[in-house]
């Protein structure tokens, strides 16, 4: 047995130890970087740190201050913030308390988050604001097990007419009563976390859904134990690392994110402002970071509207730059693939080095400049787009996994990263591909099961642990996977034939600079056609210097230019699909797809039954009347 098996097959029960081990090894390492917006509201924000012991502090006495208002082990407790410093911390007070840790969307509208919290049978809510609060206080006579709601923004922690007694109390309040309990009993916490089993519950994760009620998925501390040791084992992280988290830490890429740092020690600088990531990157500067593929599409589009606002010559010399970085990335991934040494040919390399001047260093430059991998996951990362920021020097490590999961099931290995595949799987994880194609997968990382649901549990988990995941993937000789779609999108037409609408959509968002969402619809019918929507930054930058007509995206799209335009990026796509799989006819979007539509998830994933209810007259209107081949 390998030095790296046996250190993951020992881990420790639960994650909560491992964070004790964590601040017992390195107190005074330092932890944890957060912003603090300055007074004025104007300039710069000043970062501060946390070492570890610092950290456990408060950690510690969150935990005893949970206990001191009743919270028992395995009884949930739920989170309703967004990503910050303080999600973090009350996420380790619970599960030091031997509590569980109920995840939920800051966005989550006030009907879903009432249900989660019946549901989960929540006993206490960290709430992140007044917002937060107003969703509970509005249901609170659905809520008969949530006997406390945690303000993190103290101001907000105001009690109004009707509250019971000592409902609403403040983050800073919780923690001095919890150092008054530990004044007296200064091991309570160490004695909870000493009591904690492998198999009981540590998290409680609603899946977003497509369709109906949210199921919430029971992960037992072993899963984030093991994903703590097994993270590093991938030598994805090292205890030097300083990462960027700007992740949902509601959903389980952004959770899984935090046992990874427990295991691994190293830095983490947390901010989830997501219109702050430009700004924030060059003064964290990072030397990892994950994000969902969005972002890095933004990235793209953005530094190709920039060039293109330059004029002519400088738009040409980024389209020819990022030519040569896909095809570099590709000579060169394959030249490792064969020999292990990363290289391309003499003439390629000389363009690159040229590229590399006048492009690819700035790009490098706006992530920090120290940036060693990025990883990408939650969906599908366009290959040409991989290969571009490969090129250039950014290498995006495409993972896998789901929320059943514990996020991290698969991962590209550092140098050895192939664009296109989501790796290989995380230490200790087995996988195999069923006669269908459907991906299975069993290991400590897969979830007890759904909530109250045995039912559903049933119908994904079989006895023998391996769990399927409903997506249809391709494994390769030497244990590579690649994702080919979702086993319930998979599109047949009246005509008989399998269309992946993932494959389509992903070809054209790395084809069009333009494009923010699109989804391919085909089901049932004798043709496919598209919904798209533009990237409004973008877009708008274009319709300006072409003299567009129009004062909003609205008025900008629905004009023939544009139409126009986009037409030419949708035959393009289809030069490189099956007859079959052609796109006849689209329609641009009078708005992008969002959350507050309930039209992507929080993790921007795609919603297609409710895109396509949504503009069920638009679809309709491609077919009526319409006979394509």
């Amino acid at each position: 047995m390998s030095d790296t098996q046996t250190l993951i097959e020992n881990r420790p029960p639960s994650v909560a130890t491992l964070f004790v081990e964590r601040v017992d090894a390195t107190p005074d390492r330092e932890a944890y970087r957060y912003p603090v917006p300055p007074a004025s509201g104007e300039g710069p924000d000043d970062w501060r740190s946390l070492t570890w012991s610092q950290a456990a502090e408060r950690v510690y006495a969150l935990a005893a201050g949970l206990i001191r208002l009743g919270v028992e082990p395995e009884q949930r407790v739920a989170i309703a913030s967004s990503t910050r410093l303080e999600w973090i911390l009350a996420d380790f007070g619970i599960l030091c308390a031997g509590a569980a840790t109920t995840t939920v969307y800051p966005s989550t509208n006030t009907e879903e988050t009432a249900y989660i919290l019946a549901d989960s049978q929540s006993r206490v809510l960290f709430a992140e604001d007044a917002e937060q609060l107003a969703k509970v206080r509005e249901r609170r006579s659905e809520l008969p097990d949530l006997a406390h709601v945690v303000l993190v923004e103290e101001g907000d922690a105001v009690p109004a007419e009707g509250d019971p007694e000592g409902w609403v109390l403040s983050l800073a309040e919780l923690e001095r009563r919890g150092r008054a309990r530990l004044a007296e009993e200064p091991e309570l916490v160490r004695e909870r976390v000493a009591a904690i089993t492998a198999d009981q519950l540590a998290t409680l994760i609603y899946t977003s859904g497509t369709t109906g009620r949210p199921k919430g998925v029971r992960l037992p501390h072993d899963c984030w134990s093991y994903m703590a040791r097994a993270i590093p084992a991938t030598g994805l992280v090292t205890a030097e690392d300083v990462q960027y988290l700007w992740l949902p830490l509601a959903h389980v890429f952004g959770k899984v994110l935090t046992a990874g740092q427990v295991g691994a020690g190293h830095i983490t600088a947390v901010d989830g402002r997501i219109d702050r990531i430009i700004q924030n990157l060059p003064v964290v500067r990072p030397t990892y970071m994950a994000a969902v593929p969005r972002i890095f599409e933004k990235v793209y589009n953005g530094v190709a509207g920039k060039a293109r606002e330059g004029g002519a010559a400088k738009y040409r010399i980024f389209q020819w730059a990022a030519g040569v970085a896909r095809e570099y990335a590709r000579q060169a991934q394959e030249n490792f693939r064969r020999t292990g040494r990363w290289r391309a040919s003499f003439g390629l390399t000389a363009k690159h080095a040229v590229a590399d001047k006048l492009v690819y260093a700035k790009l490098r430059e706006a992530f920090g400049g120290r940036l060693r991998a990025a990883v990408s996951g939650s969906a599908a990362l366009a290959p040409d787009i991989g290969f571009f920021f490969s090129g250039a020097g950014i290498h995006i490590l495409e993972g896998y996994g789901l929320t059943e999961s514990s996020a991290a099931s698969f991962v590209n290995p550092g140098e050895a990263y192939r664009t296109g595949t989501v790796g290989k799987p995380l230490p200790g994880t087995e996988v195999r591909i069923a006669d269908d194609g459907e991906i299975l997968l069993r290991g400590p990382g897969i979830m007890e099961g759904y909530h109250g649901l045995p039912e559903k549990t049933a119908e994904v988990l079989e006895a023998d642990g391996w769990f399927h995941t409903g997506d249809i993937g391709e494994l390769s000789s030497d244990g590579y996977l690649r994702i080919t779609d979702r086993k319930k999108d998979l599109i047949k037409t009246s005509g008989g034939k399998y269309i992946a609408p993932a494959e389509a959509e992903s070809q054209f968002k790395a084809i069009c600079p333009f494009a923010s969402n699109i989804l391919v619809h085909g089901a049932d019918r004798n043709f496919c056609t598209a919904l798209i929507s533009l990237d409004e930054p973008t877009i708008m930058g274009w319709a300006a210097e072409k003299g567009v007509p129009g004062d909003s995206y609205a008025e900008v799209v629905a004009s023939k230019e544009v139409e126009q335009l986009v037409d030419g990026y949708v035959q393009r796509l289809n030069e490189g699909l099956q007859r079959w799989q052609t796109i006849k006819k689209f329609r641009i979007l009078p708005r992008d797809l969002d959350i507050e539509h309930g039209e992507l998830t929080p993790s921007l994933k795609l919603k297609r039954p409710v895109v396509e209810r949504q503009y069920a007259d638009l679809i309709e209107e491609m077919y009526s009347g319409a006979r394509e081949a």
